[in-house]
């Protein structure tokens, strides 16, 4: 089992308690068609995809419908900058795709945005956003000579704004 886990908190401070809580997730949750679970006082809701698990993990006394929210939109934003093909090699190497969408959609695990219409506008915006000194040859050159905007450009070239 191999796990991308963004801790925000210090309730599993050490390595060692992190591995042991993710194993612990996996195993209650790998074989299971539900969606949500709850766990060492913890609510999880979660969805697989191919070869991939996805996670949102709140108190028990969060609102599930809204870590539901949150796990749609990833998950959503996530197929639809990877056309579809939302599986562990497209992810692996787009991840900086998922880190700005994870970015624009929680904060500090403060909810931001829960649509992912918006989310992929952002990332595709955010994109953008790079100092020319830190572009690639290749996305300078298809930045200068396409002239479609932001959004429309990063469904046309979405490899030279998420990653080599």
């Amino acid at each position: 089992m191999e796990a991308l886990i963004l801790y925000y908190d210090d309730t599993y401070p050490s390595v060692k308690e992190q591995k042991a809580f993710e194993k612990n997730i996996f195993n209650k949750t790998h074989r299971t068609d539900s969606e949500i679970a709850l766990l060492e006082g913890l609510t999880v809701v979660y969805k697989s995809s191919i070869d991939l698990y996805f996670y949102v993990i709140g108190s028990s006394y969060e609102n599930e419908l809204m870590l539901m929210a949150v796990l749609n939109c990833l998950f959503d934003s996530l197929s639809q900058m990877l056309r579809k093909n939302v599986e562990k090699r497209a992810l692996l190497e787009n991840m900086e795709g998922l880190f700005l969408a994870v970015d624009e959609i929680v904060d500090g695990g403060v909810i931001l945005e829960s649509d992912p219409q918006q989310v992929v506008h952002r990332v595709a915006l955010r994109g953008e956003d790079v100092p020319l000194t830190e572009q690639t040859v290749s996305q300078v050159y298809l930045f200068s000579l396409h002239p479609l905007s932001g959004f429309e450009f990063f469904w046309n070239f979405p490899n030279n704004l998420l990653g080599p």
